[in-house]
């Protein structure tokens, strides 16, 4: 990417999601003005500029001139994600990709995009091997092979010289605003909810799996937006596999949930990827000089204190 004279204006699609909102919030620490957009405005909004669009919907000619109107310089796609249907993964993963490319080929001065993918688009990898971006993707789940097709529409188009686009393939993440639809904030709406006479019953999964706080994850994308990397794969993560009891036990024990009235049971692994997830992310320290910097420990309590309507103050400043 070019230099620019002064920070462009990004677009964040999805901004309303847990990751968009944090991807917002990096840009503009980093003094970009920001663009989110999204379906439906949500209360956290209100002090930024706001463009209500469904993008999977909107005609290409349409959204390249709003976004040529409004001074676009960087796209950053976080929508997906918690969806459940195939024709929802297909509308969300795949229909939005191929609008936003269309879209932006038609504008004047082609934005960098920044597709936000998985690391499940590289499908199961066999316990203890790090994944490095020299894998090849064997997506397996709707939700896996549906990302991946989007991401590749953004490298195809890349190297066909229409775009000019980065994929960073992204762990699971925890922090601040995690939805409830996932694994973790499910946990976490039930200690919130349970009480120690009725205790709770979770079901863990015997999977380790890597985990990133959702700020250090927006802290790449504000990187990959700024760096000469079109057309490449960067993998984002924590590099570390963690145990899904260990990261349970970490929500306990900052919720003050009794321990002894938690009941656990194991069960096979049903999610959008495999039990064993660590990415290697040599790549992303070389290429975007990043690196993780939010434990998990203060990862979960942060995750924790949203929930409740107290966030800690440990890393809300421009460090995050």
């Amino acid at each position: 990417m070019n230099a620019f004279s002064a920070p462009p204006k990004v677009a964040v699609l999805g901004a309303t999601g847990c990751v968009g909102r944090e991807v917002c919030a990096a840009f503009a620490r980093a003094g970009h003005e920001v663009l989110a957009v999204a379906r439906r405005r949500r209360p956290h909004l209100d002090a930024r500029t706001f463009l209500p669009v469904d993008v999977a919907a909107a005609e290409p000619a349409r959204l390249a001139d709003l976004l040529t109107s409004a001074g676009v310089g960087v796209v950053v796609n976080a929508t997906g994600g918690w969806v459940l249907t195939q024709d929802a993964m297909e509308y969300a993963h795949v229909r939005l990709v191929e609008r936003l490319l269309a879209a932006t080929a038609l504008m004047p001065v082609r934005p960098r995009i920044v597709q936000i993918g998985t690391i499940h688009e590289y499908g199961f990898v066999p316990e203890g091997v790090p994944i490095d971006e020299s894998v090849e993707p064997d997506p397996t789940t709707p939700y896996a092979v549906t990302k991946h097709a989007g991401s590749e529409a953004v490298l195809a188009r890349t190297r066909a010289g229409d775009a000019d686009g980065v994929v960073l393939r992204a762990v699971n993440v925890c922090g601040p605003h995690t939805t409830e639809a996932s694994f973790l904030g499910t946990v976490m709406a039930r200690l919130s909810e349970a009480s120690e006479e009725e205790g709770v019953d979770l079901t863990i999964a015997d999977a380790r799996r890597d985990y990133l706080d959702v700020r250090d994850l927006a802290e790449a994308v504000v990187k990959a937006a700024r760096a000469p990397v079109a057309g490449r794969v960067i993998n984002i993560g924590r590099g570390e596999a963690v145990s899904m009891r260990e990261l349970v036990s970490l929500l306990v024990s900052v919720s003050g949930f009794p321990a002894h009235a938690v009941r656990e049971r194991s069960a096979a692994v049903e999610s959008k990827g495999g039990g064993w997830t660590r990415a290697d992310i040599t790549l992303a320290e070389q290429l975007l000089d990043w690196r993780p910097r939010i434990a998990l420990p203060q990862s979960v309590r942060d995750m924790w204190a949203t929930r409740n309507g107290a966030r800690s103050a440990a890393h809300d400043g421009p460090g995050v």
